[in-house]
């Protein structure tokens, strides 16, 4: 840049420059149009300037914008791994933390009573009793005898969907069971609440609710499916009502162990032994007997629902059905009563509820990163459950929106060529992947190997679908469409190595866009044959330069033509026509990008056009030689037809064949009959 160039620049990027104060000098101090047109140019030159050092600068970093982003993606991703690791190890410490205070509690509550003589039970009704007098609707609960209050208090009831209060309620928590009543806004006498809903301790699990102001000093009642957020005054009342509702639950849990250990057996009467076979039924009574003797009264039996249930709310599904087989298991011998039918009625609702948050896992709202691998989790416990149809429609749904997902973050490039490739990488490095990991999780459920084959044939259209908006739809090249094609097919092979071959659905669903292809692309060769003939002088050719002779052999040489150097004659000529060379060179192009694009359904297709095209080509010569009165320019066009017949058709016809596996017969006999024949040198030459 010039030094004016350069003094123009640093007034221009100094921070006091006034663009109205710099015009009006600059009017007053030229002389003239001529000189304001000067100054217009420089400015105009410093802007492109400019302009080209930012292009430059983009282009430079533009490798480094894309490394960041990809680092940027990875790194996200790590994130999102780590938050959930950190959210799992807080859900364990938090579970510890309770623990170690509902065992300091214990030993709290302990001394407490060693210290202070406890409420008599008569007291304890009273003061319940007391309270359900202001209670609407609630006279009946006191019917069950020993039932007496342990805590109560008020709370506010919050929307479990979008966290807003809903109401203002009366916990009564009794040894037995939760009561609900929410505030009258109409107080008539001395009762102030109504009944709202009563929950056996066993009914419900108690959880936490981490503080988020403003929403803060809550816990949550799971009673599945449904659930119930309650906040406290302060976080203190919060945390008395968390411990007295586990202690309460377990006193409840350790007293009916108690109470069944307690109880006397009766010893079983021995039936005599009768000769009458309509006694039978008489002889089956003591099944009642059996009854009693399966133990239920086992620490981890008792605590089983409510272990499920904190196994749900924690996401420890390996856990939960753990439980479920060990239970099994223990029951697999014992005879069926009614006690054992209760414990399977409350096991069964808990694993309704976990198959629930199993499917939810598996579906295609949750993330979809992590690839198969992050689904194996919930399939193995579907499977394990007994439900690996369900696991298996689950598993392909989501993998197929993942794959569908894929296709649609994938960026169009300029370049067809390079789309396609990120394409085939992303589809069948899933499909595979996908393939190895239902292998895997699958591997004892036979029948679900049809799904998948299924699935596979049904992603494959989503593929194609892409596939030919980007290849056919745009009018790309036959090349171009030839090399993708090639591509896919490659790719789709690699999924032999695992016993999946899609070869012939991939082929089935492209063949209508390739015989689009061939056939817009064989109207184009005729157009551009035809149009040359028109023009046709039936002249040699002069290339000139011997570097442009020998581009001309090695061309021909790539389309199979070895005997070219016998058309060639002194210095740059060739002892053809223009119109028969460009003629072979597109005909041999075709014939080669059809056979890259040929499978069995395109065998007719691809031979009815080689079939036209070169009967154009053919009629073009014969009817020249029955035109021309030039003898010298009849023995021309006559070495013309010679090159045609003798050695472009059976070129095409070995290539056809090669390519194929097997002889093309119409080609034969086209050749056959257009064989050129030169009755006399006065007489017409024509091709026969």
């Amino acid at each position: 840049m010039s030094e004016t160039g350069n003094r123009l620049r640093k007034l221009l990027e100094s921070q006091n420059f006034d663009p109205q104060n710099h015009v009006k000098q600059l009017s007053q101090q030229s002389d003239g149009d001529r000189d304001l047109q000067e100054h217009r140019q420089k400015i105009q030159n410093l802007a492109d300037e400019t302009a080209q050092n930012l292009k430059k600068n983009v282009y430079k970093n533009y490798r480094q914008f894309i490394e960041t982003a990809k680092e940027i993606s990875y790194l996200e991703s790590e994130m999102y791994q780590l938050s959930h690791i950190l959210t799992e190890q807080k859900s364990i410490m938090e579970s510890i933390t309770q623990a170690l205070i509902s065992t300091d509690k214990d030993e709290t509550s302990k001394e407490m009573q060693a210290a202070f003589p406890k409420e008599t039970e008569e007291l304890k009704q009273r003061t319940l009793t007391s309270l359900l007098e202001k209670v609407e609707g609630g006279k009946n609960i006191m019917d069950t005898p020993g039932r007496h209050l342990v805590y109560n208090g008020d709370l506010v009831e919050f929307d479990v969907d979008n966290m807003s209060p809903i109401q203002k309620v009366h916990a009564f928590l009794m040894n037995d069971c939760l009561l609900i009543a929410t505030w009258l806004p109409n107080r008539r006498g001395t009762v102030k609440y109504k009944y709202n809903a009563l929950y056996d301790l066993e009914s419900f699990a108690v959880v936490n609710v981490k503080d988020n102001p403003p929403m803060k000093d809550m816990f949550k009642i799971l009673m599945f499916p449904d659930s119930r957020i309650f906040q406290a005054e302060n976080s203190k009342i919060k945390k008395e009502w968390l411990e007295i509702l586990d202690e309460t639950k377990k006193n409840k849990v350790t007293k009916d162990r108690h109470k069944k250990e307690e109880e006397v057996p009766v010893s079983p009467v021995r039936a005599e032994v009768s000769t009458n076979p309509f006694d039978q039924e008489e002889e089956q009574q003591p099944a009642g007997e059996v009854e009693e003797s399966v133990d239920l009264s086992l620490e981890w039996i008792q605590e089983l629902p409510e272990d499920l249930d904190v196994c749900i709310a924690q996401r420890d599904f390996e856990g939960a059905v753990d439980l479920v087989d060990k239970l099994n298991e223990y029951l697999k011998e014992q005879p069926v009563n009614q006690r054992v039918k209760e414990l399977r009625l409350k096991v069964e609702e808990r694993l309704r509820q976990l198959s629930e948050v199993l499917v939810f896992e598996l579906s295609p709202d949750r993330s979809l990163r992590g690839g198969p691998k992050a689904t194996r989790r919930a399939v193995c416990q579907l499977i394990r459950l007994g439900q690996s149809t369900k696991a298996c429609e689950l598993f392909l749904k989501n993998r197929a929106a993942a794959v569908q997902t894929a296709i649609r973050q994938l960026r169009i490039e300029g370049a067809t060529l390079l789309y396609i490739h990120k394409l085939c990488n992303i589809f069948f490095t899933s499909l595979l992947e996908t393939a190895k990991e239902f292998e895997m999780d699958f591997a004892g459920n036979t029948g679900c190997y049809s799904a998948f084959v299924v699935w596979s044939k049904t992603t494959m259209r989503m593929f194609v679908d892409a596939f030919s908006k980007q290849v056919f739809d745009s009018k790309e090249s036959l090349s171009t469409a030839a090399e993708c094609v090639k591509k896919a097919k490659e790719h789709c092979q690699q999924l032999t190595e695992i016993g999946l071959d899609l070869t012939f659905t991939l082929q089935s669903l492209l063949v209508k866009d390739i015989k689009a292809a061939l056939q817009s692309y064989n109207d184009i060769i005729i157009e551009a044959t035809k149009h040359r003939n028109s023009e046709e002088m039936w002249r040699k050719m002069n290339l000139m330069t011997p570097e442009a002779l020998t581009k001309l052999k090695d061309e021909m040489r790539s389309c199979g033509i070895a005997s070219f150097d016998q058309y060639t004659g002194d210095d740059c000529w060739v002892n053809l026509s223009y119109t028969i060379v460009a003629f072979t060179k597109q005909m041999m192009s075709f014939l080669e990008e059809g056979l890259k694009l040929y499978f069995p359904e395109l065998h007719m297709v691809l031979l009815e056009s080689l079939r036209e095209i070169i009967l154009v080509a053919v009629q073009h010569v014969d009817y020249s030689l029955r035109c021309e009165q030039d003898p010298e320019k009849k023995a021309f066009i006559m070495q013309n037809a010679s090159f045609l017949h003798d050695t472009v058709l059976p070129v095409v016809e070995r290539r056809f064949e090669e390519g194929v596996g097997k002889p093309a017969k119409q080609l034969q006999d086209l050749r056959k009959s257009t064989r050129p024949v030169r009755i006399n040198p006065d007489s017409t030459t024509s091709m026969v």
